[in-house]
């Protein structure tokens, strides 16, 4: 929707005849394309009073000397704003969001606006749903230290304490209901948007409720997914996530008008929204609101799709079914931002986790938006990158439980670094090269950000854990922002995006050979406990002795296993 086809300045008036070097039987709808060289061209044209005027793509001049019309002219000529408008080339696109409103030329920052602002939309959206995953926070609490969630998972409770209180009474099913009609409705309303403003408000508002939509989706599938299975329903739920950027390509591919594309892919959640109160409510959420009756009749279906005896929870949370749900929860004390760089150590740690979240997403968006940048056919170029995701995840959730989170994400940096070196190289005219060196870098670039989610969980005591990772997903977000200005920036120098990415992966990757490895390790509660792990790392065989300041903070903050907090 905001791509920019080439383009020409429209003339005043009507035109009889158009000459662009030494061809004249062009007519003045094509010759948007012949500019499409980058070079310094015009389009010379005569129009029906006999004047004769250049069209550039940003200006048009008035030849003083009307007797001839020659393209090479050397005499006098007045130029002219384009405030007629613009000519587009309409071989690829019928229409775009740039087209219906001239965001060209001294507006083309308007168009440079729409991608950033739609991301912004999905941090806010992001924060703003994400307090709905708050009652697997008190779920959590009981769960056994050495049970470690997947990474999206962790990802979902990290939000938990963003938002308004109010809202976590509505219910996963509510919300998912609330956030699919409201992604129809904003996707309708941008495609019928009157002007530009209104426009970028729609898809504003519709970036939050779809940002809403994922994180409140991952969590409903969670509550009902065992630990066993987590991991791998994330991945496939996130490969889903894949198969919506395979249709988008193909449906940009089949509908070539911006408001139409738009309006077809907001229908996606119309079943949605007609069928959503066939499932379930989850038990967990039923649990914390204290209907337990339902909770229960939930479970006893579960059971019988899995042909295996219920259980009565009541018995098994020590239910007071005249009371609140199970015991007085352990109440979990908040910490600040500051606790994440509370010693030198910890905090290049946390500088390193977050730049690898920055990289991953930075990484993640330029590889897609850059696209349609690499030759051949924008939309199969798109398809592939997005065909890429599906094997990448797969390999992640193989490969972290056999050679180690570390090992993983220090390779999978390294390969999206030097495939950005590889596409530096390969000639343009050689696009199918650089479309496979992009694949590459995806797949790997893909692989890195599916896994830190999981690897800082890791990283970090029961004290800080969802304050990490959500701080990791909010330095993520701020790069999906600044990913679509980095792709812009190919005007100036076109692998400007590749050095951008492939500098900052190469850097995550000899930084992240500092950080422990935590396959088979257990999680860790305290500091002192997360300072051994990393001593552990460096094979230093002197046991770390406590500081002063370790065990004041152990004294006043830890956790036991029984009430430790989340990701355990």
């Amino acid at each position: 929707m905001g791509v920019a086809p080439y383009h020409i300045c429209r003339p005043p008036g009507n035109v009889s005849q158009v000459v662009f070097h030494n061809h004249s039987n062009w007519s003045l709808e094509d010759s948007g394309a012949l500019l499409s060289s980058g070079h310094k061209d015009y389009v010379a044209v005569q129009l029906q009073n006999g004047e004769i005027w250049e069209l550039s793509r940003c200006s048009r001049s008035k030849r003083e000397n009307i007797s001839s019309l020659d393209y090479e002219y050397t005499g006098s000529k007045k130029e002219f704003p384009c405030v007629d408008g613009y000519i587009y080339d309409q071989n690829k696109w019928k229409s775009t969001a740039v087209t219906q409103w001239n965001l060209v030329c001294d507006r083309k920052w308007l168009a440079m606006l729409i991608q950033p602002l739609f991301m912004f939309g999905v941090l806010l959206g992001s924060v703003t749903f994400g307090y709905f995953s708050d009652s697997l926070l008190h779920f959590l609490l009981d769960v056994p230290r050495w049970q470690v969630p997947d990474h999206f998972f962790m990802w979902a409770i990290s939000q938990s304490c963003l938002c308004s209180q109010y809202l976590k009474r509505l219910g996963r099913r509510v919300v998912l209901w609330a956030t699919s009609s409201g992604m129809f409705l904003f996707g309708i309303a941008a495609a019928f948007a009157a002007d530009y403003y209104t426009f970028m408000a729609a898809r504003f508002f519709l970036a939050m409720v779809a940002s809403g939509y994922l994180v409140v989706g991952f969590v409903y599938v969670m509550e009902f997914i065992g630990m066993k299975y987590r991991t791998w329903a994330s991945v496939h739920m996130h490969t889903f996530f894949t198969v919506g950027t395979l249709l988008v390509a193909l449906t940009g591919y089949l509908v070539r008008t911006w408001w139409l594309y738009q309006m077809v892919l907001s229908t996606v959640t119309v079943p949605f929204i007609l069928c959503c109160w066939v499932l379930p409510e989850t038990p967990f959420w039923l649990l914390s609101a204290g209907r337990y009756e339902e909770a229960q009749k939930i479970v006893d279906i579960i059971a019988k799709w899995n042909r295996t005896s219920s259980c009565k929870l009541s018995e098994l949370l020590s239910l007071d079914l005249q009371g609140p749900v199970g015991n007085s929860p352990t109440e979990v004390q908040k910490h600040n931002l500051s606790y994440l760089f509370y010693n030198w150590s910890i905090a290049t740690r946390t500088l390193t986790v977050w730049l690898i979240w920055f990289t991953g997403s930075l990484g993640f968006y330029s590889f897609s938006l850059n696209s349609i940048n690499l030759g051949g056919n924008e939309y199969l170029n798109l398809f592939l990158l997005g065909v890429v995701e599906l094997p990448a995840y797969t390999f992640v959730c193989i490969a972290m439980d056999k050679v180690g989170r570390r090992t993983v994400l220090v390779f999978a940096l390294f390969c999206s670094a030097l495939a950005c070196g590889v596409i530096m190289v390969i000639p343009q005219k050689h696009y199918v090269l650089g479309v496979a060196t992009a694949m590459v870098g995806k797949f790997a670039i893909g692989a890195a950000f599916g896994l830190i989610y999981l690897y800082t969980a890791e990283l970090y005591p029961t004290i800080v854990r969802s304050l990490a990772v959500g701080s990791g997903s909010m330095v993520c977000r701020l790069a999906s922002i600044l990913a679509p200005f980095s792709v812009d920036l190919r005007s100036i120098w076109i692998f400007i995006p590749q050095v951008f990415v492939g500098t900052m992966a190469f850097l995550s990757g000899v930084l992240t050979l500092k950080l422990p490895e935590t396959l088979g390790k257990q999680l860790a509660s305290t500091w002192e406990e997360a300072a051994k792990l990393e001593s552990e790392n460096e094979r230093n065989s002197s046991k770390l002795l406590p500081t002063t300041d370790n065990i004041g903070l152990e004294k006043t903050e830890a956790i036991t296993p029984t009430d430790s907090g989340l990701g355990e």
